[in-house]
C-alpha cells in the first residue's frame, strides 16, 4: 500500500508513520508535512534513508501541491491540523485556513487521485463540553473553542465528501493523547518537563475540568484498524475510558516523579474552557474489536520515562522563540492571588 500521511512530523502523525513502517512490510509513506512550530523532523529520525518514507514539505490548503503529491496515493491518513486551544483563542483565522480549508484541499486532492481509504483524524473537543453521560458518533456537535469548531466544520466537511460524492471517507474522534514526542505546550509534557526543569506547571482554574487520556500507542492501533476496516461514511469515536480531572493527574504526576505539590501554580480559566469530555467507543469496539492495550498507570510510567531519557529532544524545542513567546503570552500575567 502506497499511504500519504499529512502532519506525520507532528505528535501522533509521527507516532503513527512509524507504527506503520514497522507493522506492515509492504507499506510506504509519504509524509507530507508543511513543517510548522509544532512539527519536528527529529520525531522520525533514522527514517530519512528508507526507500518506504519520503518526506514532502508542503502545505495541504496548496490545492496544486496535493493534486501532484496524491497522485498514486492508495490512501490517505489526515492528521496535519492546528491544534491547540490556547493558540486557536488568540489567532483563530490560521485554525480556519488549515483546518478547513486544506482539509477541503486534501479532499478534492484525494478524490482526484481516485484513493480508496481517507482516514479524517478528528477530536472529542466537537461535542462540547459534557455535564454527564458520554458522547455518541450521532450527538449533536457543540464546539466552544475556534479550534474545535474548525474541527467540528472539518469532520463536516469530510461527511459531505462521502454523502455527495461518495468518497471514502471515515472520520475519527479521540480523546486527549499523551505519550513520545508531543510537543512541550501541552498539558503532559509542558508538566513533565517544567517538573524536571524545576519549574512551576500553570494549572486553569480549579483544576476541576475531566478529561479521558488515551495513550498515543492505542490510538495509532485504533487507527490502523480504522484505516484497513472502518467502513466508508462512518465515525468512529476512540478513548481509553480514563476520566480524571486534570488537578489529579497532575497531582499524580508530580508523585510518580518525586515532585512536590508546591509546583502546580493556579492561573485564571481559558475562555470558554469545556468542564468534562467522555466518549462513547462501544461503536469501534463493537465493529472493529479495538480496545486500548496499555493501563492507564503504566503508560503514564512510560511517558515520564521517555521524556526523562531524551532530554535532547525536548530541551531544544524550549528554547525555540515560538515556545517562549507562547508561554510569556498565555501564562505571565494570569496568576491568581
Amino acid at each position: 500500500m502506497k499511504l500519504a500521511v499529512t502532519g506525520g512530523l507532528g505528535f501522533i502523525g509521527s507516532n503513527f508513520v512509524r507504527h506503520m513502517l514497522g507493522k506492515h512490510p509492504g507499506c510506504s509513506i509519504i509524509n507530507i508535512d508543511k513543517l510548522t512550530y509544532a512539527g519536528n523532523r527529529a520525531n522520525l529520525r533514522g527514517l530519512e534513508n528508507s526507500a518506504r518514507y519520503k518526506w514532502a514539505k508542503a502545505d495541504i490548503a496548496d490545492a496544486a501541491a496535493m493534486r501532484r503529491l496524491l497522485k498514486g496515493a492508495d490512501a490517505v491518513v489526515h492528521f496535519a491540523a492546528e491544534t491547540h486551544v490556547d493558540r486557536s483563542i488568540t489567532g483563530a483565522a490560521e485554525f480556519i485556513r488549515t483546518n478547513v480549508l486544506g482539509t477541503q484541499a486534501l479532499l478534492e486532492a484525494a478524490r482526484a487521485a481516485g484513493v480508496s481509504k481517507f482516514v479524517h483524524v478528528g477530536t472529542d473537543e466537537v461535542y462540547g463540553s459534557v455535564p454527564r453521560g458520554k458522547s455518541r458518533e450521532t450527538d449533536l456537535l457543540l464546539p466552544n473553542s475556534p479550534y474545535a469548531a474548525s474541527k467540528a466544520a472539518a469532520d463536516l466537511v469530510a461527511r459531505s465528501y462521502f454523502q455527495t460524492y461518495g468518497f471514502p471517507v471515515v472520520v475519527t474522534r479521540c480523546s486527549n493523547n499523551f505519550g513520545p514526542y508531543q510537543y512541550p505546550e501541552k498539558a503532559l509534557p509542558l508538566l513533565v518537563t517544567n517538573a524536571m526543569e524545576g519549574r512551576s506547571f500553570p494549572l486553569y482554574g480549579d483544576g476541576r475540568q475531566m478529561r479521558d487520556w488515551l495513550f498515543v500507542q492505542d490510538h495509532v492501533l485504533a487507527l490502523d484498524l480504522v484505516l484497513r476496516s472502518g467502513r466508508a461514511g462512518q465515525i468512529y469515536n476512540i478513548g481509553a475510558g480514563e476520566p480524571v480531572a486534570n488537578v489529579e493527574l497532575v497531582s499524580s504526576v508530580l508523585k510518580l516523579m518525586g515532585k512536590p505539590r508546591s509546583l502546580i501554580a493556579r492561573v485564571a480559566d481559558r475562555p470558554g474552557h469545556d468542564r468534562r469530555y467522555a466518549l462513547d467507543c462501544s461503536k469501534i469496539r463493537r465493529e472493529l474489536g479495538w480496545r486500548p492495550v496499555h493501563e492507564f498507570e503504566r503508560a503514564l510510567r512510560l511517558t515520564v520515562e521517555w521524556y526523562g531519557q531524551n532530554r535532547a529532544w525536548w530541551e531544544p524545542l524550549k528554547r525555540q522563540s515560538a515556545y517562549k513567546k507562547y508561554c510569556a503570552r498565555q501564562y505571565g500575567a494570569k496568576k491568581e492571588n
